[in-house]
């Protein structure tokens, strides 16, 4: 029976390949105004409206359909778009973060060149945590004890003198900012050298007080504040000379020369510094160390 039904169906394929092949070949060979030509122009008149109207009802359906196929396109497309541009943001973000590195360390080295630290040994750290303490001015470094740095040593950024070290770990410590209301530190201010001591404004953050001069009248606006270092030989101070502190903002008048308030704005950025250096020699022959 299956072969038999296999056998008919071989037999009408191939009936309809001869037919095919008969069809074709009459059309062909027969001129324009043959009769298949004629049927066919017959046809497809009767099928062009047909077929014109299929076109219109289903021009919605395939539009629909394109612009769901669009759609996805366009998602796709703009899915790549943001990987590409939140990688060419990281990149700009990283590039940034270098060239502000390289600056720090350019600065540092001009420092260094400047006041002569090299002397001192200076060690790199980063700072990876500041305190958002109003009066206790702290930032947090990634060097301690176990790369030579020791409490009481002094900090500076390339602008100048950030702080000290009060607390020193293995791996990390805690520096104590110029800014932090237990801080100070001898100074000299202007071409007259005239000596003092910086120290912080009270209740106002940032800003530094330079005491203890003897003739006010020798400071004036904008002369730079730097550290005194060593006056005394038996009093040697931790603090190399020469390392800016800041510069006189303004001085507000008292009732005499010593009654004058002289503020001071730090000369480095403390908000804003990364990379700093901790000076961590001499240590056995200086223990006093000058405010």
């Amino acid at each position: 029976m299956h072969d038999r039904a296999v056998r008919r169906r071989r037999a009408v394929l191939v009936v309809l390949v001869a037919a095919s092949l008969f069809l074709l070949t009459v059309y062909f060979g027969e001129g324009s105004s043959g009769s298949l030509h004629s049927v066919q122009r017959g046809v497809m008149g009767v099928l062009s409206p047909i077929q014109e109207g299929a076109n219109r009802v289903l021009k919605p359906v395939r539009d629909l359909f394109g612009w769901f196929g669009d759609t996805v396109d366009a998602k796709g497309q703009r899915d790549k778009y943001k990987e590409q541009r939140d990688a060419l943001q990281k990149q700009l973000d990283n590039a940034y973060v270098q060239i502000g590195d390289i600056d720090q360390r350019n600065k540092l080295k001009q420092l260094n060149a400047t006041a002569q630290l090299d002397q001192y040994s200076p060690v790199e750290a980063r700072v990876y945590l500041r305190s958002p303490n109003a009066f206790f001015q702290r930032m947090t470094i990634n060097k301690g004890t176990n790369d030579g740095v020791h409490g009481g040593d002094p900090v500076v950024a390339g602008d100048g003198l950030i702080g000290k070290i009060l607390d020193a770990g293995g791996g990390s410590s805690v520096v104590m900012l110029i800014t932090d209301q237990d801080f100070s530190v001898s100074a000299l201010v202007g071409a007259s050298r005239e000596p003092g001591s910086i120290e912080p404004a009270i209740g106002a953050p940032g800003d530094l007080l330079l005491d203890m001069v003897q003739d006010t009248s020798k400071v004036h606006a904008s002369d730079q504040v730097y550290t005194a270092g060593t006056i005394v030989e038996r009093l040697a101070s931790r603090y190399p000379p020469g390392i800016p502190i800041g510069k006189v903002q303004r001085i507000d008048p008292g009732s005499g020369d010593l009654d004058r308030r002289i503020h001071v704005t730090p000369s480095a950025d403390l908000t804003h510094t990364d990379i700093v250096q901790v000076l961590t020699e001499p240590h056995a022959d200086q223990q006093a160390s000058v405010k």
